[in-house]
């Protein structure tokens, strides 16, 4: 009979809530995703094995050489290695191998030595798979509490190919993934962004065959599995893409890895690193590997470490307080510049504050690489509650001519529907905003949606300000954020600051006292 999507979620659920005696919510997929998919590689290496045993009924006459050969040949597509060989605790590195242990003392290190030599024997496929395994320690994680999440999780059905789909495994993937965010605070968002906004991204950006999909801030691996459905889900093949993405956060980059093989995409690269500091894509020459879509969902305002000599930095370098336009020039870095299109979601203050930003902002504004401005609704993501935006960049040359020489502005502020914890984008409304991306007229305000192509002279008068508000009237100024309010009263308060020293300076010299009292 075939698993439900109800049935499996609910099976795992039930083994990741054994963990709330040891741990908070928000540490949960440490644990879970990578028992959840040692299960996946365990079940589906027994179910190929049991398949070769079948068809080849008599090995009398076939060594073990001859016999492993012709397996991994024909029938496996990775390894369970055998740990310990020769010893009395030789067994293989498999899920019931080790399960069938779990009532012994140190049941965190058997696990933890399983991963590791399944890491170890496809350095190919799972080098630094299952992250740091920090919980294998029994002061992490008592073995007792272990031993009920693996006994929990083994009343999962088989995850293997002839018991499950591979959308039915990715489902529940990204099922435990949301769980998780919506329970876990402001941590959900280092790794989770909300399927609709993804969605919305992709839609925009529109993968086509054989492309190249890029993430330089991957978390999960969301943005880059959404680009080979939804391209499928268009009629294409989702499978011709190759699908790369970098995450600074090591079991994060782990989490990634195993998303995109459960939703049975093999042909991805998920590199570890600090994407501005340490670009890990890159040509022979070592500058900056470029690729047809980019997309980001960055961590907003980051303080970070300016770069010095970067040939990336166009326009100038980010302010330290806000690693933002950093991310947006690292993209357009990455931009193949016959087709290359980027789509990154920011918070509003990009699109105004002064100082180095605007000096980057011009620049991009100037070579005409931003293609769209996109105002979302607020509380939509998991780690903030401010409104956000989209930007939409085009390699240089390559925008369409009806866009050429100005950008796109559409507020998308009041389209949404109200959820338990969040907003969220119904499928109607992503339709109107690709609809109004595509469309080559202004829309008025019908529906809470609105567009307009402003030529970039009018942003040239407007001082180089991208605030949708400036172009679009009913972009109300109760959606701006709290930080773009801090930001524009921040910057106010020092030009006052700045004018009343020279006053005083000036009254000083006057011989007149008193004033800065």
């Amino acid at each position: 009979m075939a698993v439900t999507q109800q049935e499996i979620e609910n099976r795992l659920w039930d083994a990741a809530d054994e963990l709330r005696v040891a741990m908070p919510e928000a540490q949960y997929s440490s644990v879970v995703f990578p028992l959840m998919f040692w299960k996946y590689l365990s079940d589906t290496w027994e179910h190929n094995h049991q398949e070769f045993l079948s068809q080849y009924e008599d090995l009398d006459g076939l060594s073990p050489e001859e016999a492993r050969e012709i397996e991994y040949r024909d029938h496996q597509s990775f390894e369970i290695p055998v740990i310990h060989a020769g010893t009395v605790q030789e067994r293989r590195a498999s899920w019931s191998s080790i399960l069938a242990t779990v009532a012994q003392h140190g049941l965190g290190q058997r696990v933890r030595a399983s991963l590791q030599a399944i890491e170890s024997a496809n350095p190919d496929k799972f080098s630094h798979l299952f992250g740091s395994m920090n919980w294998t320690s029994e002061a992490a994680l008592p073995g007792e509490v272990l031993a009920s999440v693996m006994q929990a999780m083994d009343r999962t059905p088989k995850m293997h190919e002839g018991n499950m789909s591979h959308d039915v495994l990715g489902g529940a993937y990204e099922y435990l993934l949301k769980r998780f965010s919506d329970g876990s605070g402001t941590r959900a968002g280092q790794f989770f962004t909300p399927r609709e906004v993804v969605e919305l991204i992709i839609e925009l950006l529109a993968p086509k065959n054989h492309e190249s999909v890029y993430d330089p801030t991957c978390g999960s691996g969301g943005m880059l599995i959404a680009a080979a459905t939804l391209l499928k889900s268009h009629g294409g093949r989702g499978y011709t893409l190759s699908l790369n993405g970098q995450e600074a956060v090591t079991d994060t980059a782990g989490v990634a890895r195993m998303n995109l093989f459960m939703h049975n995409l093999t042909e991805f690269k998920v590199e570890i690193g600090d994407t501005l500091r340490d670009p890990r894509f890159k040509k022979p020459d070592g500058s900056i590997k470029q690729f047809d879509v980019i997309v980001a969902n960055p961590p907003y305002s980051l303080k970070w470490k300016p770069w010095t000599n970067d040939p990336r930095a166009i326009g100038g370098v980010a302010p330290q307080s806000s690693a933002d336009w950093a991310f947006v020039q690292h993209m357009i870095a990455s931009m193949d510049p016959k087709k290359g299109r980027a789509g990154v979601v920011l918070p509003h203050g990009v699109l105004f504050r002064a100082g180095q930003e605007a000096a980057i902002r011009r620049r991009v504004l100037d070579d005409d690489l931003l293609d769209a401005v996109i105002g979302l609704p607020a509380n939509l993501f998991y780690s903030t509650t401010i409104p956000t935006c989209i930007l939409v960049f085009r390699a240089p040359g390559t925008k369409a001519p009806a866009r050429q020489d100005g950008v796109l502005f559409i507020d998308a502020s009041a389209r949404f529907t109200k959820a338990k914890n969040r907003n969220v984008l119904t499928d109607v409304n992503i339709t109107d905003v690709v609809t109004a991306y595509h469309s080559h007229s202004d829309s008025g305000d019908e529906a809470s949606l609105s567009a307009r192509f402003v030529p970039t002279a009018e942003i040239v008068a407007n001082g180089y300000d991208l605030n949708i508000g400036r172009y679009l009237k009913q972009a109300a100024a109760e959606q701006e954020d709290l930080s773009t309010l801090i930001d524009a009263y921040n910057i106010a308060r020092a030009e006052r600051q700045k004018t009343e020293e020279r006053m005083f300076a000036v009254l000083s010299a006057a011989g007149i006292e008193g004033f800065d009292e």
